[in-house]
């Protein structure tokens, strides 16, 4: 019993950005068990297509109109209610569900995408988060090529944004991976650029449009 709860106290402080020990405590069973289950529901949400997408849009400075947009996803949880990303995007990361959520947006943001273009509206750029596990995953060239395939999107109007830390962590790497989702005809952008360590010599090989 004692090593489990030194795992779970283990489990607790690995979870946290400043903390460096944790105490057990019987309310950290709990709090694991609460997670397991919200894991299992986000596992179905997903199949089950309770996510929703909602598009905050980018206004140009210059001409005051709607230049873009940037899928936000939202989870329509039958008993909680719409949950923002903060209650389920780090779960998702835990439970490797952030695979299967990501390709979900994207699927959703192209398909959105599509049906704008055959209203007649005027096309904008969708920008999508890629996260960590989804840029190194080696499946993404061809995930992107077949949901682009699947939606019959134009591939200029998908921008992915890439967050500074991932995009500098392997910068080689990462340059090789930027160049084949270039190939593909989308638009790649750095999210919260500033707030990590940014090498400029690297940052200028990156075949990036945009800094966030």
């Amino acid at each position: 019993a004692l090593a489990h709860f030194a795992e779970i106290a283990l489990h607790r402080t690995q979870g946290q950005l400043h903390e460096h020990y944790q105490f057990y405590s019987p309310g950290l069973n709990q709090e694991i068990a609460s997670r397991h289950v919200l894991s299992n529901q986000l596992r179905d949400a997903i199949r089950r297509d309770e996510l929703v997408l909602h598009f905050q849009p980018q206004v140009s400075l210059k001409s005051g109109r709607i230049a873009g947009f940037e899928a936000l996803v939202r989870w329509n949880h039958p008993e909680r209610g719409l949950l923002m990303p903060a209650e389920f995007i780090s779960l998702a990361e835990e439970s490797d569900l952030i695979l299967a959520l990501g390709e979900w947006v994207l699927r959703a943001a192209c398909l959105q995408c599509k049906a704008w273009e055959r209203q007649g509206s005027h096309p904008v750029t969708v920008a999508v988060n890629l996260s960590a596990m989804q840029f190194i995953g080696r499946d993404l060239p061809v995930t992107i090529s077949r949901i682009l395939s699947e939606s019959q999107v134009n591939p200029s109007y998908i921008e992915l944004e890439l967050t500074e830390s991932v995009s500098m962590d392997d910068p080689e790497k990462s340059i090789g991976i930027m160049m084949h989702l270039r190939k593909l005809g989308i638009a790649l952008s750095i999210d919260d650029f500033g707030t990590g360590y940014s090498n400029l010599s690297y940052l200028k090989r990156f075949p990036v449009g945009r800094l966030k």
